[in-house]
């Protein structure tokens, strides 16, 4: 069951951002922190559909984003079922879903995640990707409980379609595109971070999310600043 005093704080910080500047990639961050928090979850991701496929845009906690990497490799998973088809895809127990997505199903268990619900990032007939939802055990996915999914997924969605009044398709592929590039740039500077602190790649980007944060900077700013300086500035 999900949390709703969380829900109702997420849904109003989310219509908030649909009157107010963003960046692209901070809001997917928000929305994959709010689902994990709000449904009790072991972690979120989230594709973007870009140029006829979906891509790995951002996940939480950061070894999700395996799991995110596998479905955008093979373009086969809940998220690719969810975002193409325009429904949900819930599997209560990923070690009963066969051969369907064997590989994906594999990579899960490694890192302990059983279950699995994918809803689509999609609004007005606009298709903007999938958001991926994980626990821990095997989890009966309740009506309320994807409903409320998918009311977070559809506020987010409308931030990123409102952001600059986007209409067409070619110029919703560039504000997706953006927010992939920012993605690069923070891979790009979680690395610099662990290679210059000799910390973990994980570690590494708390520090960066943290430092953002404590600095009310995106973190696509204190990316490109690490990339340019070659580390993150003493807190």
């Amino acid at each position: 069951m999900y949390d709703h005093a969380l829900f109702v704080e997420a849904v109003s910080r989310f219509t908030h951002g649909l009157l107010t500047p963003h960046d692209s990639l901070s809001l997917l961050e928000d929305l994959t922190e709010t689902a994990t928090s709000v449904l009790g979850l072991a972690g979120s991701g989230v594709l973007l559909a870009v140029d006829d496929a979906l891509t790995f845009a951002t996940a939480f906690p950061e070894p999700v984003a395996a799991l995110e990497q596998v479905q955008e490799r093979d373009q086969r998973g809940p998220g690719i079922d969810a975002c193409r088809s325009g429904h949900v895809v819930t599997v209560p127990d990923l070690g009963l879903a066969g051969e369907q997505w064997s590989g994906y199903a594999a990579e899960a268990a490694r890192h302990g995640l059983l279950a699995v619900a994918g809803i689509p990032l999609r609004l007005g007939g606009v298709r903007v990707g999938a958001l991926s939802m994980y626990a821990a055990t095997p989890r009966e996915w309740l009506e309320e409980d994807v409903a409320a999914a998918t009311a977070l997924a559809d506020v987010a969605t409308g931030c990123l379609l409102s952001a600059s009044r986007l209409r067409e398709k070619e110029q919703l592929a560039a504000q997706l595109q953006s927010a992939l590039d920012s993605r690069v740039v923070i891979e790009q500077a979680k690395g610099i971070v662990a290679a210059t602190e000799g910390t973990t790649i994980p570690e590494a980007f708390e520090r960066l999310r943290r430092y953002s944060r404590d600095h009310n900077l995106s973190l696509r700013a204190v990316a490109g600043d690490v990339v340019h300086r070659g580390g993150i500035p003493a807190e």
